[in-house]
């Protein structure tokens, strides 16, 4: 059951209520935040419009976002509340494969979902939408792929993003922009710690390599995401060694290694020497100086497509140097408007406090599009709304920022700006393709013969995390701030065995004057709250606490303080491997890569021992079935060794 009242709940359309999508989960936007992950969604929600039929009977809540007033566009924030008695699949198998396999499954979960045009579509604007691709009762959002973006997390604050579409994709947003949203969300909301399954490509080239070697992390990093779990048994010590070698080889050995064979890598390196203000020593410095570059580059084709100028012909009425001071004014005038979009008029107007002569401004303003002035480029465009002509400046003194302005009349200076975005990308794919992704076979030889190697294990990492709060509430100025969690009286394995069965400590905060029997009441609730293993779970004693019920809690423990409750479960024992999000596991992965769990890479079992391993580490490659008898090598090696029968 939902934890929300909904008897007072009104329908409403949708346009009543609109947030803005730039500062949407900011501090105070649209709440402040304070509590848990679960009490602060639920404090979301009730900002959100009530949807129906749209989610196979599970609440839905929507919420209008607005992208930007001039013109119109909005997109749509979709959060489903999930219980378990309404999922398909009760064990998380993302848990399984990060390595949370031993939490324990929630009794709700929480999706966040921004559709794409494509998937908004097959549920329409209208929430009652039964369209050609519905099925009344059996569709829901949350099954669909293609979404611009798709997380869910857990009512204990452990979640993961499965899926962020950009531009590329077909969405209305560029993926930065995504996760600038998903980052705010997470952290306002407080979630704990939250995954990503990095297989995010940029026009064929993997954005894990490819910002690996150049910036030292992924490209989920620029918001905190680092490495979490290895596939084939790849290790963040191993992570971070494969970097380096990479990073750190140098180009002149590249160079003179490759000059024989391949004339295209020697110019490419020689192109990028000459833009870049530093010299470019290793294989680190080339790709993180051509992805800077890349940022400051105009999007369109460029610098030098564009207009030094205006240009006045003779029979001008006004002399140049009048149109020059008139275009000056006229982009003094757009940069005080703080480079946004400024209507023809307004920039008329601004203008005539300093050139009287209308006529020459309404020249200038005629010629000036996509034209340069100083250290700006001016652009113009039709408003597809309003239907009048806008302007707005481009600071384009960043492209190269050891320069002191800009002489766009300098031939040397505009041969620096040739290099346009397009040849940018295929030189960056060029060198990725030969150098990172697929070397020749005459590449990869000697101390070269590392980087396929270090490639691979860079690529072999896929699952990032990133710690939010770690579950802490905000600061309390009233209570007693606790970190509690429970175990099973029946629990009577080793150590080890109990740690596993631990949930992760939940801050819970008491009144001054409680006493213990109400520390244990309110630590059996929140737990029973949280986990379905847990639904009728008691607490029966403190373990690291000796106190009589009735004693007052504050003077005994200190705030902060970490408790472990023991108890009991009358109907779901807590070692129950069912109750945890890796389900009942009886299968023993032994990988000759050093794997010793699933990390979700294709498997297969021996048909003697039933151990399992990769089939890479198999040799059976992706694009081939998996045969229907397997035996693994210690098992060959036996039956070859077995004394054969007389």
């Amino acid at each position: 059951m939902s934890q929300l009242d909904l008897t007072g709940c009104k329908k409403r359309k949708r346009g009543d209520r609109v947030f803005r999508f730039k500062t949407f989960g900011e501090k105070g936007y649209p709440a402040e935040f304070k509590g848990s992950f679960r009490e602060n969604v639920v404090a979301l929600l009730e900002f959100g419009h009530l949807e129906s039929n749209m989610s196979c009977g599970m609440l839905c809540w929507s919420f209008q976002l607005e992208l930007h007033r001039h013109p119109p566009a909005h997109i749509l924030l979709f959060v489903v509340e999930e219980p378990i008695e309404a999922s398909t699949h009760r064990h998380c198998n993302h848990c399984k494969y990060v390595g949370w396999g031993h939490h324990m499954i929630c009794n709700r979960k929480y999706h966040f979902v921004v559709p794409s045009r494509e998937t908004e579509a097959v549920f329409g604007h209208d929430s009652n939408y039964e369209g050609p691709d519905s099925r009344k009762g059996e569709r829901s959002i949350v099954g669909v792929e293609g979404h611009a973006m798709h997380g869910v997390i857990h009512s204990n604050g452990f979640g993961h993003l499965l899926c962020v579409n950009g531009l590329e994709m077909g969405s209305d947003l560029a993926g930065r922009h995504i996760m600038d949203f998903w980052d705010r969300l997470c952290t306002s909301l407080r979630a704990r710690k939250v995954s990503i399954y990095d297989i995010s490509q940029k026009k064929g080239m993997d954005l894990r390599l490819l910002h690996g070697v150049a910036y030292s992390k992924p490209w989920f990093g620029r918001w905190g995401y680092g490495f979490g779990r290895g596939s084939f048994g790849v290790t963040q010590p191993m992570y971070q060694k494969a970097i380096d070698a990479i990073q750190g080889m140098p180009l002149c050995l590249l160079i003179h290694h490759l000059g024989s064979s391949n004339h295209d890598i020697p110019l490419i390196f020689s192109r990028y020497q000459t833009l870049s203000d530093h010299s470019l020593v290793t294989v680190g410095n080339l790709f993180h100086f051509m992805l800077e570059l890349k940022s400051r580059l105009p999007k369109e084709t460029c610098l030098d497509s564009y207009n030094p100028g205006i240009s006045v012909e003779t029979t001008c009425r006004w002399s140049p140097k009048r149109v020059e001071m008139a275009a000056r004014v006229i982009v003094e005038a757009l940069r005080r408007a703080e480079f946004r979009w400024v209507s023809r008029q307004e920039v008329r107007d601004a203008a005539r406090a300093y050139i009287g002569d209308t006529g020459l401004l309404d020249f200038v303003l005629k010629s000036l599009g996509n034209h340069i002035v100083g250290n700006y480029l001016v652009r113009r465009s039709l408003n597809p709304v309003t239907k009048v002509l806008e302007y707005c400046l481009e600071d384009i003194s960043t492209v190269f920022p050891s320069d002191e302005g800009l002489v766009m009349n300098d031939s040397k200076l505009k041969a620096r700006y040739k290099i346009t975005r397009i040849q940018l990308m295929k030189d960056m794919f060029y060198l990725y393709k030969n150098i990172l992704k697929e070397q020749k076979q005459t590449v990869a030889t000697g101390i070269f013969s590392t980087i396929p190697v270090a490639a691979r294990v860079i690529l072999d990492t896929k699952y990032l995390i990133k710690e939010y709060c770690g579950g802490q509430p905000l600061e309390v100025k009233v209570g007693l701030k606790l970190y509690c969690t429970v175990v099973s009286r029946n629990n009577d394995e080793d150590d080890d065995g109990i740690e596993k069965a631990l949930p992760p400590f939940e801050c819970i905060i008491f009144k001054d004057n409680s006493t213990v029997n109400e520390l244990k009441l309110e630590v059996e609730r929140n737990f029973r709250e949280i986990y379905w293993g847990l639904r009728s779970f008691c607490v029966e004693s403190i373990v690291n606490l000796n106190a009589k019920g009735s004693d007052l809690v504050f003077g005994l423990v200190e705030a902060g303080s970490e408790l472990l409750f023991e108890g009991n479960d009358s109907k779901v024992g807590i070692n129950n491997e069912g109750i945890y999000e890796s389900g009942h596991n009886n299968c023993t992965v032994d990988c000759p890569c050093g794997a010793k769990d699933d990390d979700g890479e294709r498997m297969i079992s021996c048909d003697i021992c039933e151990v399992w391993q990769h089939t890479r580490c198999a040799q059976i490659p992706n694009n081939e079935e998996i045969p229907h008898i397997f035996l693994c090598n210690q098992c060959e090696q036996e039956i070859i060794l077995f004394p054969s029968l007389p």
